[in-house]
């Protein structure tokens, strides 16, 4: 702790100075790879008595490594997501004049085997288990191409680079074999990209904190209340805008009443905390006044973005929390399984010299990430929090 005017300062239980990754996180990773996609879509996918004039391919894909744990250095295990930027489009199907999109992606849980070379390269192996969604598109309510979701084997290997102990580069193969029983391509992905492990960091000695420095709530609760008063227009800035940088959704809900729980786990000294969270909300649809519950724990990145003495402002951003959610047909729309995923992006204070009070303006999205065919998105719109922390 840090030290006041040349006294020891007394730690407040609230407040307290985490300065390490918890014990779950250290030697875990995320990680980003961009490249070339091959899945050779066609009139093959097409049903009898339909025929699209030119089907286009989309090549640029990507691959989210949402968790990773390394176990030693030749073993680690991950869970990952791989889908194209843009859609397979069927275009002017029995001469409709019409685009017609068909999306996938590729779910993986595998396992990764290291063979050093050097001190910097080594190669490796990955397999396990992958699921390929497909959600295709009708006609007329007739089924043109048919949604799909199936089991299959991931597998692959490549070349990684070791810049620290932290910063990875690699560059992989990694496939996944078609399904004649659905009529699903073989993917393959060639692919560069990096991996961010997260390692002990250097202790720092408690001097070197002061009382001029942040203070980093340790715990949170807050209750809010969710409408559609003000529109949907921050979620459609933020979501449809020329940098979207979060996810739309068809189904609208209209007002709603939420309780929330986050902890903080990890903070760096000024500019960054991470906290994991937890949720119980009650949500009312727009359209036909449909009532539906979730709950969920999720993670949360959390930036302090002004600080005075009494006020502080940050922004928060959360994705991927695993949620559970008690209706899976809203307003007329199927929203795949009750298996689901939240994610949300707020603004915030801290009020006090001590942090006690805290306020939020947050917009809210419910998806499944793409594991069911079906997976409209649930759209929550500006929700005001507020809460105390201890």
């Amino acid at each position: 702790m840090g030290l006041m005017r040349g006294q020891p300062a007394a730690p407040d239980p609230a407040q307290d100075q985490p300065t390490q990754y918890p014990r779950f996180l250290l030697n875990s990773y995320v990680g980003v790879q961009l490249g070339y996609i091959d899945f050779p879509f066609s009139n093959s996918q097409v049903q009898p008595g339909f025929h699209a004039q030119s089907v286009q391919v989309p090549h640029f894909a990507a691959r989210v490594f949402l968790i990773g744990h390394e176990f030693n250095q030749y073993f680690s295990a991950q869970i990952s997501e791989m889908r194209p930027v843009e859609w397979v489009n069927y275009q002017n199907v029995n001469g409709d004049q019409t685009h017609h999109f068909v999306w996938m992606n590729v779910a993986g849980l595998t396992a990764k085997a290291r063979r050093p070379l050097t001190r910097k390269w080594s190669v490796y192996a990955e397999g396990g288990l992958g699921v390929v969604t497909r959600k295709g598109f009708a006609i007329n309510q007739s089924q043109v191409v048919n949604d799909s979701s199936y089991a299959t084997i991931l597998f692959g290997g490549g070349l990684d680079y070791f810049i620290n102990d932290n910063w990875t580069l690699l560059t992989e193969v990694t496939a996944a074999p078609g399904h004649a029983a659905d009529q699903q391509p073989h993917t393959l992905f060639l692919s560069g990209g990096f991996n961010y492990t997260m390692r002990r960091l250097p202790v720092i000695p408690a001097e070197v904190d002061s009382s001029g420095g942040p203070v980093w709530p340790k715990n949170m609760f807050q209750m809010g209340y969710i409408t559609d008063a003000l529109g949907y227009g921050v979620n459609d800035f933020v979501s449809k805008g020329a940098v979207p940088i979060f996810w739309p959704g068809t189904v609208q809900v209209a007002s709603g009443l939420s309780i929330n729980y986050r902890r903080n786990i990890f903070h760096a000294r000024r500019f960054f905390a991470l906290d994991w969270g937890a949720d119980i909300s009650s949500w009312k649809s727009k359209k036909n006044g449909e009532r539906f519950y979730t709950a969920s724990v999720y993670p949360v990145f959390r930036f302090p973005v002004l600080r005075t003495n009494p006020v502080e402002l940050y922004f928060s951003y959360s994705l991927a929390g695993p949620a559970l959610i008690t209706r899976t047909n809203i307003d007329g729309q199927q929203a795949g399984k009750w298996f689901t995923f939240q994610d949300f992006m707020s603004a915030g204070v801290y009020l006090g010299r001590n942090r006690k009070v805290t306020a939020e303006v947050r917009i809210e999205h419910y998806s499944n990430g793409n594991l069911f065919p079906q997976n409209p998105g649930v759209t929550i719109p500006l929700g005001f929090y507020l809460g105390s922390t201890f």
